[in-house]
């Protein structure tokens, strides 16, 4: 009683005063220890002394060690006090096989777990519930999404761990939209969803940018009566960012009683995201005033609200600041966020000279985000030699080659671009398609560039068509010279107009009411024609238009762009 108490003083009083200790009495001892020392400081040491003075140590004993050294981080351990268990003789029971497992996920040793699974078959224990929630969840942390899949659905009755660890082990292997089918076959099950179901379905939400999923769950949420913890109102409001919706952010942010760090830094990394420097910076003060303790990923959504803002002295000012004022250690990652912010603000040479005064070896991220620099401002020099670099340094980044080829062919240079392709190509390195997707009544359609597979096709050309006029009348000229390929007038023409997010756009008009807003999303920087073209669109069809692209989110809306055409 006292041990589960956590008052392991008591607790030693009364074993130190007992006659006989038999094995329960021990065994109470050293779970106490575990749990007290891991609680106060994460140290084992006064466990291990009552572990090493039993006379005997049965599987219950073992089991206290071996989860205690789990909770504790120490994985590598915990699998060697199992192992060695076994040698001296203590068999396993469910309760080791749940402790061993975990140990696995947390290391990600997936042949390791494969080989204790074939000896849980063989003890008959997979049939167990903790154990196959283990074994679904081990599989899904070690990348094993197959494994985790088959164990699940021999299970005859799974339960909301399980059901957790499916649905995020999809999320984790990038397969959003099947971690939100599951969560709507879970709901059919009748199986209630808890806290953890909730963060795990609206980060797959954010991941797939399922805004009215994302509604629905909130909804859900609500009723639930959990929308005030505040790790689920974390999730809430990022998933709204992440969905493009930052005024929903906003409302779950100020309906919060409560905010940590996470919730701050959320909120804060959302402004980021949408373009919103001022307001970042703002957030930022009043977290402060608030005595919230920062971190390195506070900083880092800092210093991106400036580089997508322009805020090149705001931004340099808090990067110093952040160690002097703030004793929170720079890393590489908020280098390369200067270098990215003057880079992107035309100050090349002082971003390069930037790199030279780091106090750690620079990172390819450092070097791509200068290398992308060039390519916005259209330096050839530079970016040949940052390029070469950048290869030196890290032979497999497929980005460099990308980027110095599109440097090449806005600088017309036909021959070095296609030259740069065909180096990429030998060593077999493929350039990742750049989708732009759209959801439309709770369904995500996915277009490409010349895309010809979506039914409605013919239904989203003639819109396109039907369109130009109207776009040209109000002076819309389509930018060839960014169509980075060596083809005649008429064919750049044709290929920018197939560009996946004009498809996506001219679908979006086609199936929703008028004046709604549509929300676009692809994984690659938004090229200058799609730009220009959605400024003019938007303001034709008097509609706001959101495109999230690989760098931050656009509003365009009555010809304008939220990002001031500076993205």
């Amino acid at each position: 009683m006292y041990a589960k108490c956590g008052s392991i003083e008591d607790s030693w009083r009364v074993f130190s005063r007992m006659p006989t200790r038999d094995s329960v009495a021990w065994n109470a001892l050293i779970s106490g220890y575990v749990k007290y020392m891991y609680v106060k400081c994460k140290s084992l040491e006064e466990a291990w002394r009552v572990f090493n003075r039993m006379p005997t140590r049965n599987v219950v004993s073992w089991n206290a060690m071996i989860l205690g050294h789990v909770k504790c981080g120490y994985g590598r351990k915990a699998l060697e006090l199992s192992q060695q268990m076994q040698q001296e003789g203590v068999e396993p029971n469910t309760l080791t096989f749940v402790g061993v497992l975990n140990a696995c996920a947390s290391l990600a040793a997936l042949e390791e777990g494969r080989h204790l699974h074939q000896q849980i078959i063989q003890s008959g224990c997979e049939s167990d519930v903790l154990v196959g929630n283990s074994l679904v969840d081990m599989y899904a942390k070690c990348g094993s999404i197959e494994d985790a899949w088959r164990v699940f659905n021999r299970m005859s009755s799974p339960n909301v761990v399980a059901w957790n660890a499916m649905i995020l082990g999809f999320l984790k292997s990038g397969q959003g939209q099947k971690s939100l089918e599951l969560f709507q076959q879970m709901e059919q099950k009748g199986v209630e969803p808890d806290p953890v179901t909730f963060v795990g379905v609206l980060n797959a939400c954010a991941s797939v940018s399922a805004l009215e999923e994302g509604r629905r769950i909130h909804q859900q949420i609500i009723q639930s009566g959990l929308e005030s913890a505040v790790f689920v109102g974390s999730s809430l409001l990022d998933m709204y960012a992440k969905c493009g919706s930052i005024q929903d952010a906003q409302k779950v942010f100020n309906k919060m009683p409560m905010h940590d760090v996470v919730t701050w830094t959320a909120m804060l990394k959302g402004y980021a995201m949408h373009g919103l420097g001022k307001e970042a910076l703002r957030h930022f003060e009043q977290m402060s005033q608030a005595d919230v303790e920062m971190d390195q990923v506070t900083f880092i959504s800092l210093l991106s609200a400036c580089t997508h803002a322009g805020l090149v002295d705001e931004g340099l000012c808090y990067f110093e600041s952040m160690g002097s004022v703030y004793g929170v250690p720079a890393t590489v990652e908020h280098y390369a966020c200067i270098v990215d912010l003057l880079g992107r603000a035309g100050h090349l040479q002082e971003a390069e000279d930037f790199i030279s005064t780091m106090s750690c070896e620079p990172a390819a991220s450092v070097w791509v985000a200068l290398l992308g620099a060039c390519r916005i401002h259209h330096n050839m020099e530079m970016g040949e030699r940052i390029a070469k670099q950048l290869v030196e340094l890290d032979p497999g980044n497929v980005a460099s080659y990308v980027l110095l080829s599109n440097i090449y062919a806005a600088a017309g240079k036909w021959d070095l671009s296609a030259n740069v392709q065909r180096q990429r190509l030998e060593k077999g390195m493929k350039k990742q398609p750049g989708p732009t997707w759209i959801e439309v009544n709770n369904e995500i359609h996915t277009f490409v560039v010349d895309d010809q597979d979506h039914p409605q096709m013919v239904e989203i050309h003639a819109e396109l068509k039907r369109l130009s006029g109207q776009m040209k009348d109000a002076g819309y000229v389509p930018v060839t010279k960014l169509v980075l390929h060596d083809v005649e007038e008429e064919e750049k023409l044709f290929q920018s107009c197939h560009h996946s997010e004009k498809l996506a756009i001219a679908y979006g008009l086609i199936s929703t009411p008028p004046y709604t807003p549509l929300r676009i999303f692809k994984n690659l920087r938004i090229c200058g024609d799609c730009h220009t073209f959605t400024k003019f669109i938007a303001n034709v069809v008097k509609r706001e238009i959101i495109v999230r692209d690989a760098n931050c989110f656009h509003h365009f809306q009555d010809g304008h762009c939220s990002c001031r055409d500076y993205w």
